[in-house]
């Protein structure tokens, strides 16, 4: 397994070189630049904003712009952000602590659902229960988050008040106090449960189907004819086997999370990377927007090596070479 990761690891750097070579392209041909995006050059003098092109080289050739910028980057130096004055490494440090709480916090709600539906609808199936679960996997497929986010933010903080809408703590706590940790998760809880509830569907709907379908198999015939239990049966020989599928799913949620926190941090303005992916955009920070990309492309790929090698601790048969 430790050769099979470090094959797989090495096999990335041509995967992240193409992908940084694809980013630095996209950002370059990107309409205007931070200072025709962020500034009014009515009331900034042009003279000034072209200096401020030619020191930071945005009038260098790209290719000579995407070396000096891939040489930086390899060796940790990320760049300034041009919007907010300040090293991109220092900036995402900053935000990475409330997204990293947010996806975690998605996550296990994401699984407890998804576990207790997917269980309970895969037992029950073409009951009451089973179609109830359904509709709700239906609805939640074709309603896209931000319209989710929006409705909750109107109901459970507009008119029942119970969740704030913005923020990711109260202003004026003290870091470290047992108050500050309890606003943190106030703040998060609202976010995270749209951010998790409206990726359970794909879930319960794969785990129901795969409880079925391994149900019905000779192992399953055989316990049942030895007396086994049927809460037994279903809780450790059918379970085991049907979360091969929500496995390979887990590793690629390192990614997705933090990616689909793009819109849920927006809409409710919670300072995490989602939300500073999105102002880099429409900032034109192109030391930022590149940096974040990056850091996605390399989270999906570790993502998916953990998803792997997951498949061999869950299945015993399945052997990495």
């Amino acid at each position: 397994m430790l050769q099979y990761s470090l094959r797989r690891i090495l096999g990335m750097i041509p995967l992240l070189f193409l992908t940084s070579v694809v980013v630095f392209s996209l950002a370059k041909f990107m309409p205007g630049d931070p200072f025709g995006g962020e500034i009014d050059p009515s009331n900034t003098n042009p003279e000034y904003i072209e200096d401020m092109r030619e020191k930071l080289g945005y009038n260098d050739p790209i290719h000579i712009q995407y070396w000096r910028w891939i040489t930086n980057f390899v060796q940790g130096d990320f760049g300034n952000s041009t919007a907010h004055k300040m090293p991109v490494y220092d900036l995402i440090i900053d935000r990475m602590p409330n997204t990293i709480f947010l996806a975690i916090i998605a996550l296990i709600i994401t699984y407890i659902f998804a576990f207790a539906m997917g269980m309970y609808a895969g037992r029950k199936p073409y009951t009451l229960g089973d179609n109830l679960i359904a509709g709700y996997n239906y609805v939640g497929l074709a309603i896209p988050s931000f319209v989710a986010g929006i409705i909750a933010i109107y109901f459970f903080s507009f008119q029942l008040g119970w969740f704030p809408f913005a923020g990711s703590v109260e202003v004026g706590l003290q870091p470290g106090t047992w108050e500050y940790y309890v606003s943190r998760m106030h703040h998060v809880l609202l976010p995270a449960l749209i951010l998790g509830l409206m990726g359970t569907a794909s879930y319960t709907q794969f785990l129901r189907n795969d409880v079925i379908e391994n149900s019905r198999k000779d192992y399953v015939r055989t316990a049942r004819a030895k007396g086994t239990s049927e809460s037994s049966i279903y809780n450790k020989h059918i379970l085991r086997n049907s979360m091969i599928p929500l496995i390979t799913f887990l590793g690629f949620d390192i990614a997705t999370l933090i990616g689909g926190a793009v819109i849920t941090e927006t809409i409710f303005t919670y300072p995490g990377i989602g939300l500073l992916f999105l102002e880099s955009v429409n900032r034109r920070d192109y030391a930022v927007l590149m940096t974040i990309t990056m850091l996605l492309s390399f989270l999906t790929l570790i993502g998916n090596l953990i998803a792997d090698l997951l498949y061999g601790i869950v299945d015993p048969r399945i052997r990495l070479g």
